[in-house]
C-alpha cells in the first residue's frame, strides 16, 4: 500500500518537525505521492509570503518536492470517488473541507493510506486508513 502525503506533514518536515526522511515511506517497495491539491496548498502559502527571499526559498522547497514525488492530478475517476465520499459525509450529517475531501478521495481512488498530521478530518471518511506521521 503506498501513502498519500497531506499537506500538514509536508509543513511540519519544513518547520523542522519531522524528520524528511520519514517521506522515503516505510517500505522501499511502496510509493510516496502528493495529490494536486496538496500541492496548491502547499503553493498557496508560498505566495501569501510577504518576504521575498522567504517566498523564494519556500518556492524552491515546493519545486524540490513536486520533483521528487508523483502528484496526482484530480481527475474524472477521482472526481467519482470524491462525489461518493461527499455524498456518503452528508447523509450521516458529517461535512469536512473540500481540500481534505479532494485528498482523501485521491488515497481512496489509489487505495494508498494518507500521512497526516491533522486527526480531524480524515478519520471522519470510512474505509480511509489514517496514519499520523
Amino acid at each position: 500500500m503506498g501513502t498519500v502525503v497531506d499537506t500538514s506533514v509536508l509543513i511540519a518536515v519544513e518547520r523542522g518537525q519531522l524528520d524528511p526522511a520519514r517521506l522515503d515511506g516505510e517500505d522501499d517497495d511502496e510509493e510516496v505521492v502528493l495529490s494536486a491539491i496538496t500541492a496548491s496548498e502547499l503553493l498557496h502559502g508560498v505566495h501569501r509570503l510577504k518576504n521575498a527571499v522567504a517566498r523564494t526559498r519556500a518556492e524552491r522547497v515546493a519545486e524540490t518536492t513536486f520533483a521528487t514525488f508523483r502528484v496526482i492530478a484530480f481527475d474524472i475517476d477521482i472526481a467519482r470517488v470524491h462525489a461518493r465520499l461527499e455524498a456518503e459525509l452528508a447523509m450521516r450529517g458529517v461535512s469536512i473541507g473540500t481540500a481534505d475531501l479532494m485528498i482523501a478521495a485521491t488515497a481512496v481512488w489509489l487505495d494508498y493510506r494518507i500521512a497526516t498530521r491533522d486527526l480531524r478530518s480524515f478519520p471522519k471518511i470510512r474505509g480511509l486508513h489514517v496514519v499520523r506521521w
